[in-house]
């Protein structure tokens, strides 16, 4: 029987039997490498053993170390994506207070005529801002949504591995995100007298 382990120290080895090994590959005498468990701390251990077998060429690692090697050039394309991910975040974030802005430059006229029949100016904002932070909520759900169903696979396999924390912290930035551009695009459009508006319509 002949096998492979993935995630772990051995990743990227062949495993088979001792019994078979030696059947198959009867000139090959000897070990090559150790797995070393002990209760002391590993640095002090892997000191001594090295000092002590030098004459032999012995090199100790860590299972971290090793684990680390394995894992570089997928953690390089994860934190590439992370980054790249985090600029789409960004861009996304103010082309919706572009948007935004657009949306309520191209209704001034409407919202002249709210002002005109009494209605203050930081009510009608209000109005605005909260039309559009429903969009974004409902946006931000659909998008969570569609996350969680696309990733379904992974995380139904390991729940409890999950950081759950980090991804509350960077869904909270984000929707901050939107409601700060959402906010900075309605104040800008409803800057200057809305009823000259109304007077151009």
């Amino acid at each position: 029987l002949v096998g492979s382990v993935a995630n772990s120290i051995l990743h990227g080895q062949l495993l088979i039997s001792e019994a078979e090994f030696l059947r198959h590959f009867p000139g090959e005498n000897g070990y090559r490498s150790f797995l070393i468990d002990t209760d002391e701390p590993a640095k002090p251990v892997a000191e001594e053993l090295t000092r002590g077998l030098a004459d032999l060429g012995l090199e100790t690692s860590s299972t971290v170390d090793r684990l680390n090697r394995f894992n570089a050039v997928q953690n390089t394309y994860l934190n590439t994506f992370q980054w790249l991910g985090g600029l789409g975040l960004l861009l996304g974030s103010v082309g919706l207070g572009l948007v935004v802005q657009r949306n309520v430059l191209e209704r001034r006229g409407e919202l002249a005529l709210l002002a005109a029949v009494g209605f203050p100016k930081s009510q009608i904002q209000s109005m605005i801002l909260s039309e559009h932070l429903r969009l974004l909520t409902r946006g931000m759900i659909l998008g969570i949504a569609a996350a969680l169903l696309a990733t379904a696979p992974i995380w139904s396999a390991n729940l409890r591995g999950l950081p759950w924390i980090s991804l509350g912290w960077i869904l909270g930035a984000v929707f901050l995100n939107g409601v700060f551009w959402t906010w900075l695009a309605t104040r800008q459009a409803c800057r200057g007298e809305l009823l000259a508006a109304l007077r151009g319509e």
